[in-house]
């Protein structure tokens, strides 16, 4: 069997000495550039590391093995992967001849502003992969403080920490949000235009290290799970974040969530999208599920 490695940021050889126990296995570190050249892919890292790979995993198409070593995983957590004790079980089963494969969904983002088309590398067009969470408002100011902490701080709780200062300069902007027909996908339906904090369209439960933003979210089922947050008081707002981390936020009366095949988002200016803790484009956007094109080996 071949192994492809691909370490994250703050990952290093020494992660790899616990799975390389059997002698039959050979490691190549980075991606491989064909299917041909490995027969499965160790990440070591958590939800960007993944996410600034996903394109390549998808051509791919080899059982991906994530292993948990990154300041945030969501990804990892939604596999059942919540360590890396689980993730070498996970190994040590696969390469034994266990049949621990599965396909998971991802998002697809696709810019809808020729401006920021015209900036993009012709080799990566103008859509983007994310597996956990994207958002736009609120979330994406928090995502940008956050990356600047240092990495063990945004391990420990970096997107809690960076909502506080976020929040004293955001202001809600006007969104426009809406969702296929679940009759005629190829009409859209308004379903929110009005000053909002946050819209989060998910594939995952869970992002920002475990908050539940949506939690009846799955991974397999064709369904981009969207949470909007409206004009909150700020105050209110900082009171009511813990909420989410239970999952509990969708009872307050701001708050709308729903299911769609496929979103539009336009605001009165460009607002920037982050997913997976990433920054990835600006509005407007449309955002769609990429059903069942990731191989992934969980437990």
């Amino acid at each position: 069997m071949r192994v492809a490695a691909i370490l994250g940021l703050g990952s290093s050889t020494e992660a790899l000495e616990p799975f390389q126990k059997d002698a039959g296995v050979s490691w190549g570190m980075g991606l491989p550039a064909s299917s041909a050249e490995a027969d499965a892919i160790l990440i070591f890292g958590g939800d960007g590391t993944i996410h600034r790979h996903l394109a390549q995993l998808v051509k791919l198409r080899l059982p991906v093995l994530v292993v948990p070593c990154g300041s945030g995983n969501d990804f990892a957590r939604a596999l059942t992967l919540r360590s890396i004790q689980d993730s070498l079980a996970a190994w040590q089963k696969f390469s034994t001849g266990g049949r621990n494969v599965w396909t998971t969904d991802l998002g697809v983002i696709t810019s809808l502003d020729s401006a920021t088309t015209r900036n993009l590398k012709p080799e990566t067009g103008n859509s983007f992969y994310f597996c956990c969470v994207g958002g736009v408002g609120l979330d994406g100011e928090i995502a940008r403080r956050a990356n600047r902490l240092p990495r063990w701080l945004r391990g420990h709780g970096g997107y809690a920490l960076s909502l506080p200062s976020a929040l004293l300069k955001f202001t809600p902007q006007s969104m426009k949000i809406l969702a296929a027909d679940a009759k005629e996908p190829a009409v859209f339906v308004e379903r929110s235009n009005q000053p909002t904090v946050v819209v989060a369209f998910a594939n995952t439960p869970v992002y920002g290290g475990g908050m539940k933003i949506a939690p009846r979210a799955q991974l397999d089922d064709g369904q981009l799970d969207v949470c909007v947050v409206g004009n909150v008081a700020r105050l209110r707002l900082l009171r009511l974040f813990p909420s989410v981390y239970f999952g509990r936020h969708l009872g307050i009366p701001e708050v709308k969530y729903f299911q769609a095949e496929r979103l539009k988002i336009e605001t009165e200016k460009p607002l920037d999208v982050y997913a997976d803790g990433e920054y990835v484009c600006s509005t407007p956007i449309e955002v769609s599920i990429a059903p069942q094109v990731l191989t992934v080996l969980v437990p």
